[in-house]
């Protein structure tokens, strides 16, 4: 009796997991979907990729059928091309300069060429915003010469756009007074007085330009129509953005600027059909990444291909030249 008893219970189990795995009849008597296992690849938990990336598992669970996606905190855009390129993400939040450096072995991939990967889409603007205060007298870029200026932590995705911009106003490194500080340092060291100017990218308004704008005269350097259509020629990611008046406590008027674009990357490894109902369902549902944070206001589908820098999967691509 025990060993009845064992047995039917043992079939039972089996019974309730293979339920559960997704590969057997629908309710309907239909063929269930098969299950599909996504993976988002963010950034740290205090950062915009992670709201975002778990909005984005949501509307891939709700509207793909199968679909089990998950989002998980990282190291951002280096560390989300590494994670794709071994094989441990299926999409990842990047920035569209640090995807191009990868695919053409260039900046921080030099000798590390990553060949497969593609492109989903541009979300939204991250801004180099170039920072003085009131007191250093400085205007324009072009009086940057001789000052200390915080250009990003070495190999960083943000000393690479000061490198590029300080570059189309003619200055080298040779002609300032080079600080490699990471953006909490470049802020703290700008509102001691340790730093004449500070690149920041970083959607905007940035927390720390907020804090720093609340005591000090906080001056916004353009980026003039000219450099920024030379930038553009040469490295396509770049995108013209305004950062408006009144951004930052005590900014009379708007500032011409360039950006960078945070954007979802995925390998070879995704087909056309997955990207083509990833991208769907993520553009058909916007309201839901509005909700998880305000940085996807300004995310639209006729906006998905802005500084795109890299090649895009064919399912996307698909979607995006559909009316």
């Amino acid at each position: 009796m025990k060993k009845l008893l064992a047995f039917l219970m043992s079939m039972m189990l089996f019974a309730v997991l293979a339920a559960g795995c997704g590969g057997g009849e629908d309710q309907a008597g239909g063929k269930a979907a098969t299950q599909k296992f996504i993976n988002i690849a963010t950034g740290g938990t205090a950062g915009t990729y992670y709201p975002l990336g778990g909005a984005i598992a949501d509307i891939l669970n709700k509207n793909i059928p199968g679909c089990n996606a998950s989002a998980q905190a990282t190291g951002a855009s280096i560390a989300n091309i590494n994670m794709l390129q071994q094989g441990q993400v299926d999409i990842a939040f990047i920035q569209n300069d640090n995807a191009y450096y990868a695919v053409n072995g260039t900046e921080m991939f030099k000798d590390k060429k990553v060949t497969n990967l593609y492109g989903l889409a541009t979300l939204y603007p991250e801004t180099i915003q170039i920072v003085t205060l009131a007191e250093t007298g400085i205007t324009d870029l072009s009086q940057v010469k001789g000052k200390r200026v915080a250009v990003g932590a070495p190999g960083s995705g943000t000393e690479a756009n000061a490198r590029q911009i300080l570059a189309a106003y003619g200055v080298t490194y040779d002609d300032i007074n080079v600080q490699y500080l990471s953006f909490a340092e470049a802020s703290s060291a700008l509102k001691d007085g340790n730093v004449d100017v500070a690149f920041v990218t970083a959607g905007h308004p940035t927390a720390a330009i907020q804090d720093i704008a609340t005591q000090n005269n906080v001056v916004l350097l353009p980026v003039a129509t000219d450099k920024a259509d030379a930038l553009i020629k040469e490295y396509p990611f770049y995108t013209k953005v305004n950062i408006p008046a009144n951004t930052y406590n005590k900014q009379a008027a708007d500032c011409s600027a360039v950006a960078v674009r945070c954007m979802l990357a995925v390998t070879d490894k995704m087909d056309a059909d997955t990207g083509y109902a990833v991208t769907k369902a993520i553009y058909t549902n916007l309201d839901r990444l509005k909700a998880a944070h305000s940085a996807a206001n300004v995310i639209t589908k006729e906006s998905a291909m802005d500084g795109m820098s890299i090649p895009v999967n064919a399912g996307a691509e698909k979607f995006f030249k559909e009316k």
